[in-house]
C-alpha cells in the first residue's frame, strides 16, 4: 500500500487506512478513488497528489 501527499496543503492519503469518515474504506488504492474526489483538507483535485516514499 502506498501513501500520497497533496502538494497544495500536505494532506496524506494512506491507502491502507483509507478515509472511512469520508466513505473510503481501508485498503482503497489511490487509483480507485472516485475521479471527482478532492482533498478533504483543501479541496485540491487528485492531480495535485504525488506518491511519497516511506
Amino acid at each position: 500500500m502506498k501513501r500520497y501527499m497533496c502538494v497544495i496543503c500536505g494532506f496524506i492519503y494512506d491507502e491502507a487506512a483509507g478515509l472511512p469518515e469520508h466513505g473510503i474504506p481501508p485498503g482503497t488504492a489511490f487509483e480507485d478513488l472516485p475521479l471527482n474526489w478532492k482533498c478533504p483538507d483543501c479541496g485540491a483535485s487528485r492531480e495535485d497528489f504525488e506518491p511519497i516514499d516511506d
